[in-house]
């Protein structure tokens, strides 16, 4: 028995000192840490379980199918935005059209930098003047920038072109531009025109609060309540872009409750 201890010993400890066994220990962990907290309880249970395969098959079939295409594979965050960013900068050099400035502006809005955002929209404007997406997206950036009066037109002029521009996307912008105007009557018509036709936790949310301010808490809380229960049975890469809403919903049924 002691003579089996001492060469399992000797196995881990020479496992221990392999830097390739370390490394495939570091991505095991990794894959599963991720697992968790996308909450794939399914995928953690067998990375456990199983470890080295199914960490190669969570790898290939959710982490690299729900990255994002700026964080692709083992690349650090936001390299390939820098890199997008360059390439742009140089065909506005070359080129220096309408199309080039609004892409650079969706890549500065993505990245909080809304400033530089707003420069971009307003330069493509000035090359076309007439584009939907880049008055949406510069009204857009003036609703986060705290200017709504600025954004309003810009969003009304879009909506009454193409009213569910941008999948409701717009529609949302301004109905937050009219509640921060507090035209909250007019901004409630267009929060329930959006949940009708779409199930955006940001628009369900917004009409809930809408709800309560108007004294309205049975109507406030059944639209919460779709808000957590989607997010149930929502995909791993959703329930990220969604988890304030959904954040947000919780708290507020909290304080009805």
């Amino acid at each position: 028995m002691f003579a089996s201890l001492l060469t399992n010993f000797t196995q881990w400890n020479y496992l221990i000192s392999s830097p390739i066994w370390l490394a495939l220990a570091i991505f095991q962990i990794w894959m599963l840490i991720d697992a968790i907290r996308r909450r794939e309880w399914f995928w953690a249970v067998f990375i456990f379980i199983f470890p080295l395969l199914n960490a190669v098959l969570y790898f290939f079939l959710v982490y690299r199918a729900s990255a994002s295409s700026a964080t692709h594979g083992f690349e650090l965050p936001g390299a390939q935005s820098r890199k997008r960013i360059k390439e742009l900068q140089a065909q506005i050099h070359h080129l220096d059209n309408a199309y080039h400035h609004f892409q650079l502006g969706d890549v500065y809005f993505q990245r909080g930098k809304l400033a530089e955002a707003e420069k971009c929209y307003r330069a493509a404007l000035e090359r076309d003047a007439t584009d939907l997406d880049t008055r949406a997206h510069l009204g857009q950036c003036l609703v986060r920038l705290n200017r709504p009066a600025e954004a309003r037109p810009l969003l009304e002029s879009v909506m009454h072109e193409k009213p569910d521009h941008d999948y409701g996307h717009t529609m949302m912008a301004l109905a937050e531009t009219l509640t921060a105007l507090g035209e909250t009557d007019h901004a409630l018509q267009y929060w329930q025109h959006i949940t009708q036709n779409h199930s955006y936790p940001r628009a369900k949310v917004q009409l809930a609060e809408l709800y309560l301010a108007r004294n309205q808490p049975d109507l406030a809380q059944a639209e919460l309540k779709d808000v957590v229960s989607d997010d149930q049975h929502a995909p791993a890469f959703q329930r990220k872009r969604d988890r304030v809403w959904v954040r947000r919903a919780k708290n507020l049924m909290r304080k009805l409750n």
